[in-house]
C-alpha cells in the first residue's frame, strides 16, 4: 500500500523516499523576542527624554514629592521663562552657526575630496582612504590636549571658528567613508557620454555626480549637523565665554546657576534637543536611505 501526497501548487516535486505533512506550520521564534529586545531599547531610549520633558512642566516640590510622577498641576512658567532668557537664544544662535558652518564645510570638503578618490587613479590613493579610514578610530577625546593648543596658537579661543575647523575635521572621515560608494558606483560610460558633450570634469562634477549621490551627500549633511549640535567636549575646552557659549555649554552653565531650580533646568534641556529631534525626524528616512547606498555602493 502506497500513500500519496499533494504537493502545494508551484512547489517542485519531492524527492524520493521524503514526505511533506501539509498544514505544518513553521513558528518564527525569533520575530517576537527581536520585537521585544527593540521595545526594551525603545523604552530606555525614550524614558530619559520624555522625564526631562515632563519635568519641565513641574514644580521643584512635585519633582521631590514624586520624581517619577506626572505634571499635576501642569506648570507652563518654567518654559516661558527659559524662552524669555538671553541667554537661552544667545546659546541658540551659536549652536546654529556651528552647525550650519560645520555642516557646509563637512559637505564641500567631504564630496571634493571622495569624488578624487573614487573617480582617479593616482599614487597613494589607497594610502588616502586608508587615512580617513584610520580617523574613525580616533574619537575627539584622544587629541582634545594637542587640539586646544593648536587651537590657542592660531588666535581661535573663544570663536566659533575655533570650534566649527576642528568638527569639521573630526566628521570628515565618516563622510568620506560613506560618499566614496556613492561615487564610485557612478557608472564611466556616463562620464564618457558627458566628456562627448563637450562637458568638462568640473562641469560633470557639478551637473551629474552631485545630483546623483544627493542621498549620500544629504546624509552625511545631517549627521555632521546633529554632531556638531551635540558636540560638549570641543567647546567645552575652547570657548570661557557665556556669549560664545553653544546650547550643550548652556545647559551646564544655566544648571550651575540654577542648581537648586531643577525644573527650570529641565525646561532648558528640554527646549535645546527640541531642534536636534525635529531636524533628525524629519531626515531620518534620508538618513537610512543613505547609508544603505553607501553600503551597497
Amino acid at each position: 500500500m502506497t500513500a500519496s501526497v499533494t504537493l502545494p501548487a508551484g512547489l517542485p516535486p519531492a524527492a524520493p523516499g521524503t514526505y511533506e505533512v501539509r498544514g505544518s506550520k513553521k513558528f518564527g521564534w525569533g520575530s517576537p523576542v527581536t520585537y521585544l529586545i527593540a521595545l526594551v531599547l525603545i523604552v530606555a531610549c525614550v524614558s530619559p527624554v520624555l522625564y526631562i520633558i515632563l519635568g519641565g512642566f513641574r514644580t521643584n516640590s512635585q519633582i521631590t514629592a514624586d520624581p517619577s510622577g506626572f505634571p499635576s498641576p501642569w506648570v507652563f512658567s518654567n518654559y516661558t521663562e527659559v524662552l524669555a532668557s538671553p541667554s537661552f537664544w544667545i546659546a541658540m544662535k551659536n549652536s546654529t552657526i556651528s552647525a550650519l558652518g560645520t555642516t557646509v564645510g563637512v559637505v564641500v570638503l567631504g564630496v571634493m575630496a571622495s569624488y578624487v578618490i573614487a573617480r582617479y587613479q593616482f599614487k597613494g590613493k589607497g594610502a588616502m582612504y586608508s587615512l580617513f579610514a584610520a580617523g574613525l578610530m580616533f574619537p575627539m577625546t584622544v587629541a582634545i590636549t594637542p587640539l586646544y593648543l593648536m587651537v590657542r596658537t592660531l588666535g581661535l579661543t573663544n570663536s566659533l571658528a575655533g570650534i566649527i575647523l576642528p568638527q569639521i575635521a573630526f566628521a570628515l572621515p565618516t563622510t568620506v567613508i560613506i560618499l566614496v560608494p556613492f561615487l564610485r558606483a557612478i557608472p564611466k560610460e556616463l562620464e564618457e557620454a558627458a566628456s562627448i558633450d563637450g562637458a568638462s570634469r568640473l562641469g560633470f562634477f557639478w551637473r551629474m555626480v552631485i545630483p546623483l549621490s544627493l542621498p549620500g551627500v544629504i546624509t552625511t549633511g545631517i549627521l555632521a549637523f546633529i554632531g556638531a549640535w551635540n558636540g560638549y567636549m570641543l567647546p567645552l575646552f575652547i570657548l570661557s565665554d557665556p556669549e560664545t557659549f553653544t546650547l550643550p555649554l548652556g545647559v551646564a552653565n544655566f544648571a550651575s546657576q540654577y542648581s537648586v531650580d531643577t525644573a527650570r533646568v529641565l525646561a532648558f534641556t528640554s527646549l535645546s534637543m527640541i531642534p536636534a529631534l525635529i531636524f533628525f525626524s524629519l531626515f531620518e528616512k534620508r538618513i537610512v536611505g543613505g547609508l544603505t547606498g553607501a553600503i551597497k555602493g
